[in-house]
Formats: structure tokens, C-alpha cells, sequence
């Protein structure tokens, strides 16, 4: 719930041509008939199977719902990609102690991803022995690719002392996240030696992604906690609607544009020189868990939401402008309005990408909706982004009488995969 950076006309991610509507990838159930598509397709049927069906750039218009984002590139997907409407996010403890068993994990997860977003399925789904489980559950069987990206990151534990050799490879800027003010954080919400975000536009997609990756993991990975999110509640594709929170108020106006290529090199990814070689093309990503307080928020006056935000609920434009994506003029605003303390230039011009979800998780046992914000910031630090914005907005935010941050995660995102060869986190664990 923080403003970032405006967005600009600058040229398509990567050098790339300007993205067009990707042909709709074959459905799981059609692939079948190839032969029964597994994990042993790897190079030669989901290599290039992105190419086939996706186009060049991971930016696949949203309404191209059914086509496939490339796999491969110098990035991972689902970071400046054009956001989908669904997620399922999982963070995993990592049971084994051997570093080959983790590193083939990895190995295997990006063999399945692979073949996953691009609307394969990772095995035989009722052509297997009868005797065994099926190697893919199957609930995605006759489902298109749905935009699914999948991406991986790696948590502070994974670099502790005497576990796989990684401890002096942490990057100095995947810091333990400080307790900020207001926190109420759940240790069962929270951490985690590896994450997997999952983002589609179909659900059962995004879930399927997940619930493979983890039983491929199983023996050597455990799910710590995850989280179901829907209504993306910030775009990286400024030419469409912004999206509204659960509060009613669009939410990241100001994000930072998928096709920025200047902005992500600047604020997203990390660069060469920044202190850990082998994340160059990578990110850093933090997850909060944002509990609102619905039915509080639903009594309150119009024009005190308003003041709150900083910006009016009908159009979105900021205090005193008639348009959402006019310049706000800060000292306008109240002092502790959230746009204003969220904005860079009150942060000495700290910007992060925002690629969060609205989640709502049943009801308490007050009866009270449990229901808020899954924030997704990435940044090229953690200490020049996300870490000052934040100790900003808890110190004075008047937004914060209506929230509380409750699950909180920080990960090293390693850079994309290039090619059939390769695999997450390779250049870590060279």
C-alpha cells in the first residue's frame, strides 16, 4: 500500500520488441497426445516450448488469459511481468541437510516450472502404472497455461552456518527485517528457506503449480505457510485499470511500469557490482501479510478515507488534482497521509515494484473478516527500499488504526533461467 515511481515511455523490457497478444498455448489435456508429457520432456519439449507458445517478452497482454509467459530469460518471470489475477504463495523449509539433495531439488522444480507455464502437465496424469500415484494430480488437466510464472527465492536461513556451505555467499542487502511498530507478526506466518510465487489468471493453475512443486519436494522440503490471493491490487501495465484494495481505493498508481526498462535497472533489479555476483539479474523480495480492519474501515466517513489516502476514492486522484496519474502536490495532503509518507520523494526517493494480492482467509472467531492486503515489494536492496518506507508508514501512517502487519518474509530472488541448461540458483551453488 506504498506509491512508487511514475511510470514512463521508455524501451520494452530486455531490448525486446513491443510485446503483442501471445498465441493461446495447447491445453494440458492435448498434450497428452504426444506421448504423455513428464518431466522427461525437459529439454526438448518445454525448451522450447515458450517460444512456441509466448512470444519474446514475459509481458503477455492480460487479455491473452490463456497464452503462456516465457520461461527463460535474464529475469525470472512474475516480477515485471504484466500482472494475473490469481496467486498462491508458498514458503518452504528445507528438511534435508544434504546439499545435493537440495541442489537437485532445484534442478527438478525448474525442470517442472518449465513445462508447467507453458500448460504442460509435469507427468503422466492416468496413463501411468496402476500400481503407483500418478506423477501430476491432474486438476489442471484440460486447463490452458493461464499466464502462469512461477518464481523462486531464497531466505535468510539458507545461508546459516554448517548447513549447505552458503554462509559466506548471503548478499549484505537480504537483512533480517527489523520488528517495525504495529507489528504483530505470526511465526507461523512468516520466514521461510525458500519461496515459490505462483500468479495466474486461473487459480486452479496456480494452485496446481504449487501443490506439484511441493510433492516433488517432499522428503527433502516442507511448506512452512502459504497464502491464497486474488484482485491483484497493483499493476506493471499502466495502460490498464488500476486495481482496487479492500478498502475501495485504487492502489499502486504509481508503480513502476513492466516495460521500464530504466526504472528496473535502477530500482529492481540487482545489478553487477552490488556485492553478490551470483544474484546479478536477480531481485529482493518482501511479503507482508496486511490484516485490515474491515469493519472499522466500513464505518468511517468518506472524506476521512480520503484524508487518509491522500487521494479521492471515485477517481483516484491525488489531494487538489482532478486526474489519478496527475503529479500529487504533497503538502496538500495531511501530514500523516499515506500517500504522502509512502511517496519516494519522502523517502529520499526509495522505490519499490508492488505485485501484491487482496486475500481473504474466512472469519475470525469474533466473526470479524479476516481479510487485507498480501503485499509483494521487489527492489534491487532491501535496505535502500522497502526498509525505509516502511519505518516511515509505522512511525506516523494514521492508515495504520486500520491495519496490522502480521506475516512478514524476505528473500534473495535469483535471476532467470536461461536456457535448457539451466536451473535456479545455479550460479549460487557453483
Amino acid at each position: 500500500m506504498t506509491e512508487s515511481q511514475p511510470a514512463a515511455e521508455q524501451p520494452q523490457q530486455d531490448g525486446g520488441a513491443a510485446p503483442a497478444a501471445a498465441a493461446a498455448a495447447p491445453s494440458r489435456r492435448a498434450v497428452l497426445g504426444w506421448g504423455g508429457a513428464g518431466l522427461a520432456l525437459g529439454a526438448a519439449a518445454a525448451g522450447g516450448a515458450a517460444a512456441a507458445f509466448g512470444g519474446g517478452s514475459d509481458m503477455v497482454s492480460a487479455s491473452a488469459a490463456g497464452a503462456a509467459v516465457p520461461f527463460h530469460g535474464a529475469h525470472q518471470a512474475g516480477i515485471a511481468s504484466a500482472v494475473q489475477d490469481r496467486l498462491h504463495f508458498a514458503a518452504f523449509d528445507v528438511k534435508t541437510k544434504d546439499r545435493a539433495a537440495l541442489v537437485g531439488l532445484l534442478k527438478e522444480w525448474t525442470a517442472a516450472a518449465r513445462l508447467m507455464t507453458a500448460g504442460l502437465p509435469v507427468g503422466d496424469v492416468y496413463e501411468g502404472l496402476p500400481e503407483a500415484p500418478p506423477t501430476d494430480t491432474g486438476e489442471a488437466l484440460g486447463l490452458k497455461a493461464s499466464r502462469l510464472t512461477l518464481t523462486v527465492g531464497f531466505g535468510p536461513g539458507l545461508f546459516a552456518k554448517d548447513r549447505f556451505g552458503l554462509e559466506g555467499r548471503r548478499p549484505e542487502a537480504l537483512v533480517d527485517l527489523e520488528l517495525f511498530p504495529g507489528d504483530n507478526l505470526d511465526p507461523a506466518r512468516s520466514g521461510g528457506d525458500l519461496c515459490v510465487q505462483a500468479c495466474a489468471d486461473d487459480p486452479q493453475v496456480a494452485v496446481h503449480a504449487i501443490r506439484q512443486l511441493a510433492r516433488i519436494g517432499f522428503g527433502r522440503v516442507a511448506v512452512r505457510w502459504s497464502q491464497l490471493g486474488f484482485g491483484k491490487t497493483s499493476s506493471t501495465t499502466p495502460d490498464e485499470q488500476t486495481p482496487r484494495n479492500m478498502m475501495g481505493f485504487k492502489d499502486g498508481t504509481r508503480n513502476i511500469s513492466g516495460t521500464d526498462k530504466a526504472a528496473l535497472d535502477k530500482h529492481v533489479w540487482v545489478g553487477a557490482g552490488d556485492g553478490s555476483d551470483w544474484l546479478t539479474g536477480g531481485s529482493y523480495l518482501v511479503a507482508r501479510r496486511i490484516r485490515m480492519n474491515i469493519e472499522t474501515w466500513d464505518r468511517t466517513p468518506l472524506q476521512e478515507q480520503e484524508d487518509i489516502f491522500g487521494r479521492d476514492k471515485g477517481e483516484g486522484a491525488p489531494v487538489g488534482k482532478s486526474k489519478e496519474h496527475d503529479e500529487p502536490f504533497l503538502k496538500a495532503m495531511k501530514p500523516q497521509a499515506h500517500v504522502r509518507l509512502a511517496h519516494p520523494d519522502t523517502n529520499n526517493g526509495a522505490t519499490i515494484l508492488r505485485r501484491g494480492y487482496s486475500f481473504t482467509d474466512g472469519t475470525d472467531g469474533l466473526g470479524r473478516l479476516d481479510a487485507g492486503l498480501f503485499f509483494l515489494a521487489y527492489q534491487r536492496d532491501v535496505r535502500t527500499g522497502f526498509v525505509p518506507i516502511q519505518r516511515n508508514l509505522a512511525k506516523s501512517d494514521v492508515l495504520n488504526e486500520y491495519i496490522q502487519h502480521v506475516g512478514s518474509a524476505v528473500f534473495a530472488v535469483p535471476p532467470g533461467v536461461r536456457d535448457k541448461d539451466d536451473w535456479w540458483g545455479r550460479a549460487l551453488f557453483a
